[in-house]
């Protein structure tokens, strides 16, 4: 059996958006990036509005990785997804 390493916990991803394009847009940007890089992480899509106004977001979408948030209001490149995520 391979030994699996443990470096980091689960990412906890969340993607706040009401399911405007830019919202499946970033969903689908961040799902290939986490898919490519062999990421250990939980995506989850946040599209309940009472929800994303309590991360005090305005504008979406925008990405929380475990709790902060990241980016809002645009659609990240996928190097820059990479980039917080590791």
């Amino acid at each position: 059996m391979a030994k699996h390493k443990h470096e980091a916990m689960t990412k906890k991803i969340k993607i706040l958006g009401t399911g405007c394009p830019k919202c499946k847009t970033l969903t689908g940007v961040v799902k290939d990036v986490v898919a490519e890089n062999n990421i250990d992480a939980t995506i989850e899509k946040v599209e309940d509005i009472i929800e994303i106004m309590k991360f005090d977001v305005m504008t979406t979408p925008a990405l929380v990785i475990d709790g902060v948030i990241c980016i809002k209001g645009r659609v990240p490149s996928k190097s820059e997804i990479l980039a917080l995520l590791n």
